[in-house]
């Protein structure tokens, strides 16, 4: 009998519901659906190529692109033979690739194309595992080392499909069965080794925790490398039998959104963030009678969400009230969105401010955060239907031990905790002490058991004078006016607090307007203006604060920061120590006179 993984609830779905569709994509314009007779039946191909290829357990399979069909397949192909998948993030540069593909010691890798595999031709001479590279579909280069989708697929085409099956059944389920490679804040990636095990038994819980089932729909657009997008469109989605929408791109979301209807959502900050801004500049060109309506509807979805996420019943009136607005207003927002059909939304892989989890609930989507880590497959606390707390990421998952040490640390163990990082004795050690993961995140439960993440280890400041400082609230609270997009606080070693500061450029250009000038300022900083405006968002934060943890001065960044600058990570954390190398010398000047005004 096969052991419970992933591989073996693919061909479960494919004997289950074989014409139903597991995933759909957009050619020609439109959706269309590859069932799961055929997914399978596609997997099992490439899992013999890579059989074909000499490919056997623990060997390592690449993956550089975004979220497509040849990316789930490989990934899955891989598994079922023993191999080991391992994905990049599109955004890596041609030495963060050569630097995961070598580390890995990866024979295969699978890239999007010209210009991922631009990014391999460019180290291949130091790459001496790699055999072959694979083009996904489409794109063809003049390589004598690289094969066309169809080519490699055809690889295999004279091997038993038995020799699947077989593979399949011997899996273990403490083996290795991928590796994911941190973004990391800091130093290279580290290859956190996830077991068979932790990604079906994660899966389970999660998909359990939400009710997902065979008629759920999800879009695929967040990194697939990252381990929240793979619980959803790979492990997830075998496990349930869900369809998994793969949306064309970033930039074309707002629209696959409208097109594909998704039942469950999920969506970094960022991405809740960009669309609260949007809504708010609609919202705001509402007048007359209909803001009026919405600003009553807001109020009664606030109300109804404050008893739902409480667990407590709906009155009467409350319930007669609610049918109404969202008959007036929420339905045609949502259709206009296109969550219209969505019943979980999910908001994590960062925190997220529990204003803008608020706003959401007043156009009544309830976005509910959850908190883990790549070491925890993915979700170690989660807010869950009739038990959500705004501001906290939520109670432990079922299964799952959750304690805070003496320093603050979250200290984790369970089923769902990683093997260890690869090749890396001593990062592993330092990770797993008995069997806790030390998650390196700073924490705190409530009586109710809602833990709240209130920073990380690494990221506390120590001022000069010896007050240790967690940053991760006063950002979020000089962040929540819309005209302050990041925030990045600095004061290690320094006599007080101060601030980089990125402008939102929608809000300064309406904020230019307002003062009669045509265009956004070129220097913020020079313009008396923009820093009377952020002097009152800086003085109404300070004024929650002690003294000493006030921000004295700031400095307005020229731009934002971004992934391709190098300061943000792809799940779209910053990397202070590099926004600080970056920005030392203005650093510096706010300290110069070594007084704060």
């Amino acid at each position: 009998m096969s052991a419970d993984t992933i591989p073996a609830r693919l061909f479960a779905q494919e004997q289950h519901r074989p014409d139903a569709p597991a995933y759909c994509e957009v050619v020609d314009g439109a959706w269309r659906a590859t069932s799961w007779r055929d997914h399978a039946r596609t997997v099992r191909r490439a899992a013999r190529a890579l059989l074909a290829l000499g490919l056997d357990r623990g060997s390592t399979v690449a993956i550089l692109g975004f979220n497509r069909p040849e990316w789930v397949t490989l990934d899955l192909a891989a598994m079922c033979i023993g191999a080991v998948p391992v994905g990049i993030y599109t955004t890596s540069s041609p030495d963060e690739v050569h630097y995961i593909v070598h580390h890995a010691e990866s024979a295969v890798i699978l890239v999007e194309n010209r210009a991922q595999w631009e990014k391999v031709r460019a180290r291949r001479a130091d790459l001496p595992a790699l055999k072959r590279v694979v083009m996904m579909r489409g794109p063809t280069v003049d390589d004598p080392d690289t094969l066309s989708w169809e080519a490699f697929l055809a690889l295999g085409d004279d091997l038993d499909e038995a020799q699947v099956f077989e593979r399949v059944k011997s899996l273990e389920p403490d083996g290795l069965a991928t590796l994911i490679y941190t973004s990391g804040t800091t130093g290279p990636p580290k290859g956190v080794m996830l077991s068979h095990r932790n990604l079906a038994w994660t899966a389970a819980i999660a998909l359990d925790l939400t009710g997902a089932g065979p008629h759920d729909v999800m879009l695929s657009y967040l990194p697939l490398s990252h381990i929240a997008e793979q619980m959803l469109s790979i492990h997830g989605s075998c496990s349930t039998g869900a369809s998994i929408y793969f949306a064309e791109s970033i930039e074309r979301l707002p629209d696959n959104l409208r097109s594909a209807h998704p039942t469950i959502f999920f969506g970094v900050p960022r991405i809740w963030e960009k669309f609260r801004a949007a809504l708010s500049a609609k919202l705001r060109e509402v007048t007359g009678p209909k803001a009026r309506l919405l600003a009553w509807a807001r109020g009664v979805a606030s109300d109804v969400w404050r008893r739902r996420n409480r667990g407590e019943a709906i009155p009467g009136l409350v319930e007669l009230q609610y049918r109404l607005a969202k008959r007036l207003v929420f339905e045609k927002l949502h259709t206009a969105l296109g969550l219209d059909r969505v019943r979980v939304c999910v908001s994590g892989a960062a925190p997220v401010g529990p204003d803008v989890l608020e706003f959401f609930a007043s156009l009544d989507l309830c976005v509910q955060e959850i908190y883990g880590q790549s070491e925890g497959t993915g979700p170690t606390s989660f807010n869950v239907p009739g038990r959500t707390r705004f501001g906290s990421v939520g109670v432990a998952l079922p299964g799952v031990d959750v304690k805070i040490a003496d320093d603050g640390e979250v200290l984790v163990k369970g089923p769902n905790v990683f093997l260890g990082y690869y090749k890396d004795n001593v990062a592993t050690a330092a990770s797993l002490v008995d069997g806790w993961l030390h998650s390196g995140d700073l924490g705190a439960f409530d009586r109710e058991g809602f833990l709240t993440i209130t920073g990380r280890k690494k990221d506390i400041l120590i001022t000069s004078g010896g007050k240790n400082i967690t940053p991760k609230n006063i950002e979020a609270d000089l962040k929540k006016n819309p005209l302050i997009a990041e925030a990045v606080l600095v004061g290690d070693r320094r006599p007080y607090l101060t601030a980089l500061i990125v402008l939102d450029p929608e809000r300064l250009a309406a904020l230019a307007k307002h003062h009669g000038a045509d265009t956004a300022p070129a220097d913020p900083n020079g313009t008396d203006y923009v820093r009377r405006a952020i002097d009152a968002v800086v003085d109404e934060v300070n004024s929650h604060y002690a003294r000493v943890e006030s921000v004295k001065k700031y400095y307005v960044l020229p731009k934002p920061l971004s992934i391709e600058g190098g300061e943000l990570t792809p799940t779209l954390k910053v990397k202070r120590n590099v926004v600080y190398a970056r920005f030392a010398a203005e650093i510096d000047a706010l300290y110069a006179d070594g007084a704060a005004s």
